[in-house]
């Protein structure tokens, strides 16, 4: 229900803000019910941080805003507290930290972080990597190879994500072809990037973030004809 309502699937609106609010109140009605559970603990924090995001994820059109160019004073520090003070009781509980609890751990990350510049990528690639250990799945190496980027260079994302596109499980998974335009832009391979923005823009069914990976496409399609000699 918070993943619908956090970006839409399909439709006309980026995000959905009223299923996010009615996840948040059942997980914190589970956390009440479950105190000694540290995965519910985990899930509320991770919750609670993503939609700390929410009214700086949008432009004055509604028009998906990335995360590192949101405008952070927007961010809503309440919920951000809430999720941090979530994320230590999950923590404090004996056991190894889960998914939900790792996940909200990847999200404190960005929420500690005054800027963008100031994100701490080698511990969020590090936080992927035991994600990946904890519940592999081909999406975990997708968001692990954004972080690689991040902290280590383009090259370094890309190697992994290609390994992925012979993934029967993302072949039609919009976000695949879209992280990999994203590293490609970074290393100035302006005509391949915007080839596989225009693959995205083809597999997703949202009309907003149709938008938003044309324009990228055609940004790097503009970019590649200025670069040719």
């Amino acid at each position: 229900m918070f993943n619908e309502g956090y970006t839409a699937t399909a439709g006309d609106d980026w995000m959905r803000p009223a299923l996010c609010e009615d996840a948040l109140r059942l997980g914190r009605i589970l956390a009440g019910l479950l105190p000694q559970e540290s995965e519910v603990h985990g899930l509320v924090a991770l919750m609670e941080i993503q939609a700390s995001r929410s009214r700086a994820r949008l432009g004055p059109q509604g028009e998906p805003i990335l995360l590192l160019e949101q405008h952070r004073a927007r961010w809503d520090r309440l919920l951000i507290s809430r999720g941090l003070d979530a994320l230590r009781r999950a923590e404090a509980l004996e056991g190894t930290m889960g998914p939900y609890a790792l996940q909200a751990a990847i999200a404190a990350c960005h929420a500690r972080a005054r800027t963008a510049e100031e994100t701490d990528w080698p511990r969020i690639a590090s936080l992927y990597e035991t994600l990946a250990a904890v519940a592999p799945s081909p999406i975990v190496e997708l968001n692990r190879a954004v972080a690689l980027c991040m902290a280590f260079g383009p090259a370094a994302g890309l190697d992994l994500v290609d390994s992925l596109t012979a993934e029967p499980a993302l072949k039609n998974y919009h976000l695949l072809p879209s992280v990999r335009g994203d590293l490609l832009m970074k290393l100035g391979r302006f005509d391949e990037a915007s080839g596989e923005f225009e693959r995205a823009a083809a597999l997703t069914h949202n009309a907003r973030e149709r938008d938003l990976l044309l324009e990228r496409a055609a940004t790097c399609a503009c970019a590649s004809g200025s670069s040719r000699p």
